[in-house]
């Protein structure tokens, strides 16, 4: 049944939503529990259509085609994670300031539009496709293996409403920066280890 793939997911999925709530309560930034349920949402309708499309295409090759194929992927995904975080430590100041999605995840204050300190309902659906972008490709390669759209989805909304809930309240301990990098560095491996184990096993 790929539970233990579907909590693995669940994890991985939501480990920059803890890096980046770190960075958030070091900054004083507040994100209230409806802006948190907003970006879980958001977080589990991106994950849900990208399963679903992944496992769509499961039907048309063989249980063990499939799950090479999506373990390559999530493989795949977990060494970029890994290759742009060690890019993102030797040049941390080439990164543009504007309002794309991606830039987000390494610099959290654009979210925070109107610089209140709190992240709105508004500013929280932006935050939740920042976040949620970064899941797409790991969604569909997870469908592919055949787990349960409705299970890792789920899974996917619980641990982002505990990781941003637990990083907020611990931001002002750890320093943001530091945990953004070892967060991405951390859902590679993982990420590559869910390749291998859905390969494998």
């Amino acid at each position: 049944m790929h539970l233990l793939s579907i909590i693995l997911i669940g994890i991985a999925a939501n480990l920059d939503n803890l890096g980046i709530s770190f960075s958030y309560g070091l900054r004083a930034t507040k994100i209230p529990l409806t802006s948190n349920i907003v970006i879980s949402v958001v977080s589990m309708g991106c994950a849900y259509l990208s399963i679903i499309a992944g496992n769509f295409i499961s039907m048309f090759v063989s249980i063990a085609i499939a799950n090479f194929v999506g373990g390559i992927i999530i493989i795949i995904i977990g060494i970029q994670c890994i290759i742009n975080s060690l890019k993102l430590e030797k040049s941390p100041r080439e990164i543009k300031v504007d309002s794309n999605y991606a830039h987000v995840i390494h610099q959290p204050d654009l979210a925070d539009v109107n610089n209140d300190h709190v992240i709105s309902l508004k500013e929280s659906i932006f935050l939740g496709f920042a976040l949620a972008i970064n899941c797409l490709a790991m969604g569909l390669g997870a469908g592919i293996t055949g787990v349960s759209p409705v299970l890792t989805t789920l899974s996917i909304g619980l641990f982002s409403l505990l990781s941003i809930w637990i990083g907020g309240h611990l931001g002002h301990k750890i320093s943001g920066e530091n945990m953004g990098k070892y967060s991405n560095i951390a859902a590679g491996i993982l990420l590559i280890l869910i390749g291998i184990y859905e390969i494998f096993i």
